[in-house]
């Protein structure tokens, strides 16, 4: 088999999407002569209404970023007591729940869809449980429906982290619109970036009222009316975001041919399986995720992670540890990997390869080639 000649420079799992300099320098100067940098100025309006409408929700809420953004969720539903979470996600969504002051409950996951698996759900409701707090896991839609019908059945809030899963539909209905409220992150890894930031989405313009307050110190039309603290999108922030969703769409179709030289050649290696989403939802194109069956393949994830390395490919291991093998939290009954046996599986299988679009198709190619090469040479 011929010689792969590693990548000349380090290929990563992911790229911040950039708007021209020229696109910026024109926002910054319209922020320049207003003299308005923060504090709900146009373009954090102007974006806040053109995301709502991008994402097709009823109402929504620019935060500095999605863990803010997750904390002030958390604070406007006013939960106390346990939230039921998934240890298969990024930390940012436990630390949410334990920084407000409550206790997380990690259930297990589904093995295909890789979210919370709502079967595990009901047996770890208590006395003492307030909500759900999902994750949309690579972007693929959780069970929305079943996760809702649980949660009016015992009289729980549903809050949905939906850091990967911008633009996600599923049956052509925004992510944002199911559960209470659905977290957004717009960090410089995530398919729409403000640098760093988040949103909210909810249905109840109540809620909404509320973020708002709370993300703003609690201030209301009287002055101070609760405790709460900044959480304000800049308009730095708000003028790269005005940037960059004037570049989503065609990103997205050159994350959409990547994805397909991916499809087209990886499950051919035998070990290797990819995950598809379901065909009534529309793709956040946020990652691509495979999965590494060490019996098949020859060799272990973390084995092909550390080869990739020499040919300057640098992939995740996504999410690796679980949440509940942190110290902070596995001390909890159920971070116990007994109670846990398909995300303890998952965890050590799961890989992030490169995904974004100036990747291009040859040096997609070339990596599927060269994981081509290196289960030839070990395979059983």
């Amino acid at each position: 088999m011929a010689f792969i000649q590693p990548f000349q420079n380090p290929i990563f799992v992911t790229q911040p999407l950039l708007p021209s300099l020229g696109r910026m320098e024109e926002l910054l100067g319209e922020i320049w002569e207003s003299r308005w940098i923060t504090n709900a100025g146009e373009k954090s309006q102007e974006l806040e209404e053109k995301l709502r409408n991008f994402l097709k929700t009823p109402y929504l809420s620019l935060i500095n970023n999605g863990t803010t953004a997750l904390t002030i969720a958390l604070k406007a539903l006013d939960l106390e007591g346990e939230v039921i979470t998934t240890p298969f996600t990024f930390s940012a969504t436990v630390h949410a729940i334990q920084w407000m002051g409550l206790k997380p409950v990690f259930v297990d996951i589904d093995p295909t869809s890789l979210c919370i698996d709502p079967k595990k759900i009901d047996p770890a409701i208590s006395s003492k449980t307030s909500a759900i707090l999902p994750v949309h896991v690579f972007g693929h839609p959780c069970d929305v429906e079943t996760i809702q019908q649980i949660a009016l059945k015992n009289g729980l809030k549903v809050i949905y982290d939906a850091a990967h899963a911008f633009g996600t539909e599923t049956d052509q209905v925004g992510i944002g619109n199911f559960g209470d409220i659905t977290m957004f992150s717009f960090h410089a890894t995530k398919l729409f970036n403000t640098a760093e930031g988040g949103a909210l989405s909810c249905k109840d313009e109540m809620i909404k009222k509320r973020i708002d307050r709370i993300r703003n110190f609690g201030m209301g039309p009287e002055g101070v009316e609760e405790v709460g603290i900044n959480g304000k999108m800049n308009e730095l922030q708000a003028a790269m975001g005005l940037a960059v969703l004037e570049e989503v769409e065609r990103e997205r179709e050159k994350r959409a041919a990547v994805e397909k030289v991916y499809l087209d050649n990886l499950p051919k290696i035998p070990g290797i399986y990819v995950f598809r989403k379901p065909s009534h939802s529309k793709n956040s194109y946020q990652y691509f995720a495979i999965q590494i069956i060490e019996e098949e393949f020859g060799k272990s994830r973390d084995w092909v992670f550390q080869e990739l390395k020499k040919f300057n490919i640098f992939a995740r291991r996504y999410f690796f540890p679980l949440c509940s093998h942190f110290s902070c939290y596995h001390g909890l009954p159920s971070a116990n990997p007994e109670n846990l046996p398909v995300a303890t599986k998952i965890e050590s299988r799961v890989l992030a390869l490169p995904f974004f679009g100036e990747l291009g198709l040859d040096r997609t190619k070339k990596i599927c080639e060269i994981l081509y090469m290196l289960q030839s040479k070990h395979g059983r």
